[in-house]
C-alpha cells in the first residue's frame, strides 16, 4: 500500500476558497450551483478581494456613569444644556401684553332692565343725599333766609316764604322717581334697539390686553 506523500507532514493548503475552514479563519459560502458567492454575487476562486467575509466591527461601550460624562444627543448637542438654553433665551425675551378683540353681538334686554332698576334707584337715594346737603350748606350761610325775606317783602306780609325743607326735598324727589322711570325705560329699549343694529351692521368691537 502506498503512503500519500503528505502522511506525517503537514497537509497542504486546500485550494478549495469556498470551503469552510476550521482554523477560525475567515469563512466565505458560494453557491453550489453558480459557484459565486452570494453576497458579493462574485467567484472567490476568480476574485482573491472577495475570498473572506468582512469582520464585523464590534459597538463601543456605553460611557460609564461614574466618570460623570453625559452621552451627546443625537445631533450632537448636550440635552440638558440645550433645554437651559432655551429656558434662558425665553426668559431673556420679554413678552407683550396678550390682546384679543372681541365683538359685542347680543344684549340681554330683561338683564339689562333688571340692572337699570338697582342702578336707578341706587342713583335716586344718591340725588337725594346730594339735594340735602345742597340745602344744608345754602341754608348755613343765611342764602335761603335772605331769599324768603325778599320774597316775603316783595309779595307782602302775608306771603309764605317760598324755599322749605318739605318743598326742596318734596321737589327732590318728585325729580328723582321721574329720572328712575325714564331711565329704566331708556336703558331697556336701548338694548333691543342695539340688538337690531348689531343683527344688520355688527356690534360693537371691543379690545381686551392684559397688563
Amino acid at each position: 500500500m502506498t503512503q500519500p506523500p503528505y502522511l506525517g507532514q503537514a497537509k497542504p493548503p486546500s485550494t478549495d476558497f469556498g470551503a469552510t475552514t476550521v482554523s477560525g479563519a475567515p469563512v466565505t459560502n458560494r453557491d453550489p450551483v453558480t459557484n459565486r458567492d452570494p453576497v458579493t454575487n462574485r467567484d472567490p476562486a476568480a476574485d482573491p478581494s472577495a475570498r473572506t467575509a468582512a469582520v464585523p466591527v464590534p459597538p463601543a461601550p456605553p460611557p460609564s456613569r461614574a466618570s460623570g460624562a453625559t452621552p451627546p444627543a443625537a445631533g450632537g448637542a448636550n440635552i440638558p444644556g440645550a433645554a437651559a438654553a432655551s429656558r434662558a433665551g425665553r426668559t431673556d425675551r420679554v413678552r407683550g401684553p396678550r390682546r384679543a378683540r372681541l365683538q359685542l353681538r347680543h344684549i340681554n334686554p330683561w338683564t339689562v332692565l333688571k340692572f337699570s332698576c338697582v342702578l336707578s334707584i341706587a342713583l335716586f337715594f344718591v340725588w337725594l343725599i346730594v339735594v340735602g346737603v345742597l340745602y344744608g350748606v345754602l341754608d348755613a350761610s343765611g342764602v335761603i333766609d335772605k331769599v324768603n325775606s325778599t320774597v316775603t317783602t316783595i309779595n307782602g306780609t302775608g306771603s309764605k316764604a317760598p324755599i322749605t325743607a318739605g318743598i326742596v326735598f318734596g321737589g327732590a324727589a318728585i325729580v328723582g322717581v321721574v329720572n328712575i322711570v325714564l331711565f329704566i325705560a331708556l336703558s331697556t329699549i336701548g338694548s333691543v334697539v342695539y340688538n337690531l343694529c348689531a343683527d344688520l351692521v355688527g356690534g360693537v368691537e371691543l379690545t381686551l390686553s392684559e397688563r
